[in-house]
């Protein structure tokens, strides 16, 4: 049987609340399931962030996806999308882009050497995913998937 997450960070107070005890169970969750991941893209020399830029850029159209819908996009809000998208484009993932009639927008593509990276990551990424829940049914993720989708809506 798990321990409770007052047994596993040895507080001997109760919470102060339900809602705090939530909250912390799904920070130490997320820091939990974060830990490994980071793991695998360490060993790709990027992080959690680059690869869900790419992602986004690989989702958007072939003529690129335009610098200034990034943001909204990206599953973890950052401060700074253009240092982001400087690091991708130092890194050779990803290249800029202005079309020839707005030269305002700016578009993001990736590199082949970046949709490689991305079909590298795919299958570890995919069994780690699934290790780390594989301890629920699909009924069960499907619940966690509406109740954080329920949380977020709060913002």
């Amino acid at each position: 049987m798990p321990k409770s997450l007052q047994d596993e960070i040895k507080q001997t107070k109760p919470f102060t609340s339900l809602e705090v005890e939530a909250y912390l169970n799904i920070v130490r969750t997320e820091a939990a399931l974060s830990h490994a991941v980071h793991g695998c893209f360490k060993q790709y020399g990027i992080t959690q962030t680059i690869y869900n830029l790419m992602r986004i850029i690989r989702g958007g159209p072939d003529e690129g996806v335009p610098c200034s819908n990034i943001a909204d996009r990206l599953v973890a809000r950052v401060p700074d999308v253009t240092r982001l998208v400087d690091r991708a484009v130092n890194l050779g993932l990803v290249i800029r882009t202005r079309p020839e009639n707005d030269r305002r927008v700016v578009l993001l593509s990736l590199t082949p050497k970046g949709q490689d990276l991305l079909d590298q990551l795919a299958p570890p990424l995919d069994v780690l995913h699934r290790q780390q829940m594989g301890t629920l049914s699909e009924e069960e993720l499907r619940t966690v998937i509406d109740l954080m989708t329920r949380l977020r809506a709060v913002e």
